[in-house]
């Protein structure tokens, strides 16, 4: 499950880069690394907040909704192998 980058929730970070802040000093102030800052540009960047918590909140719809799948699924196999069971 992917969780929203607690920096994307303002527009800080972009401010911090039109202001002339390096990605090295945005980075060590967020505690995250250079390449996750890259990618979380690049999945993230010219996105709303809005946008991306209604990203997420698909996200998490989509994870619940594999996890049900997946449980219904075991539970099926389960049942087609004792009724294929000779008593």
């Amino acid at each position: 499950m992917t969780r929203l980058p607690a920096f994307l929730n303002s527009p800080t970070t972009s401010k911090q880069q039109n202001s002339g802040q390096t990605v090295a000093q945005i980075t060590r102030e967020h505690g995250i690394s250079e390449a996750t800052f890259y990618n979380w540009r690049a999945k993230y960047g010219g996105i709303q907040v809005s946008e991306v918590k209604r990203l997420n909140e698909l996200e998490e719809e989509n994870h619940r909704l594999k996890k049900m799948y997946a449980e219904l699924s075991l539970q099926n196999e389960v049942i087609k192998e004792a009724l294929a069971k000779k008593w």
